[in-house]
């Protein structure tokens, strides 16, 4: 039995056919080397590729009964290894690995860039009110949140009252942030009005910057962009060789 377990994927990735383009598939592996920054690179292009979104849902369903064929070794003849990275790739941007649920849209890893860019110029925008301050900072924490929650990792499930608290900390940290260094600019008279208006361009850098790096102390590694700021799930850390969202790390004894 063990004999016919470990054939099976090797049978199955002989019978696909070779791709001058593209590298022998490996179930569950990145496509692109991690050993160089150019293959680094790459993977996480693959990652943020915003056409996943466009998928339907009969092409999922091929896709992963593709891989399933693949895993069982009875791939038809004549599937490329272009075919079955481009299946693994739908996979894993649409479906959650422990819960294999659609992701919703906005959440995924694909939608960070299309649905997050329209946040980032909104906190952006000149001669902000007190109130549209607040509603950007708000706005944007909220969205990272979501993100954070949705690709969590689902096999140790964390009490809702802990993403609550952090999400709460979050929105008020972001909020006091940019919120005071408005308030400073505008009280600093030696400014000209055209520095004012440069300086306040900035203000939502260190709003965003500072809650990126406040969990960072105490643990080996801090959170990058895709995996936004995240005080309820402590920590996570860049998507490694074998896996592609976020991944738990133990916290230090």
């Amino acid at each position: 039995m063990a004999d016919t377990a470990t054939t099976a994927p090797a049978a199955a990735a002989s019978a696909a056919s070779a791709s001058s383009d593209a590298p022998p598939f490996q179930l569950g592996k990145p496509r692109f080397q991690q050993t160089s920054f150019y293959g680094r690179f790459r993977h996480f292009l693959d990652i943020i590729d915003p056409r996943t979104l466009f998928v339907t849902e009969r092409r999922l369903r091929e896709a992963v009964q593709l891989l399933e064929d693949y895993k069982h070794g009875t791939l038809r003849p004549g599937v490329t290894n272009e075919q079955l990275w481009s299946a693994q790739k739908i996979k894993q941007a649409i479906l959650h690995p422990d819960t294999n649920e659609k992701i919703f849209m906005p959440f995924r890893m694909s939608g960070y860039i299309p649905f997050g860019t329209p946040i980032v110029v909104g906190l952006l925008l000149p001669n902000q009110t007190l109130a549209s301050t607040i509603f950007w900072q708000w706005l944007n924490q909220s969205h990272n949140a979501c993100v954070n929650y949705a690709n969590r990792n689902a096999t140790k499930p964390s009490p809702a009252s802990k993403f609550i608290q952090g999400y709460l900390g979050a929105v008020i940290s972001a909020v006091s942030i940019a919120v005071g260094l408005n308030v400073l600019v505008q009280k600093a008279n030696k400014f000209t009005p055209a520095t004012r208006l440069l300086i306040q361009r900035f203000v939502p850098f260190p709003a965003v910057g500072r809650l990126s790096c406040r969990r960072a102390p105490g643990f080996s590694s801090p959170c990058k962009a895709s995996c936004a700021w995240q005080p309820s799930a402590w920590p996570y850390r860049w998507p490694s060789a074998s896996s592609r969202r976020c991944q738990r790390l133990k916290r230090p004894n």
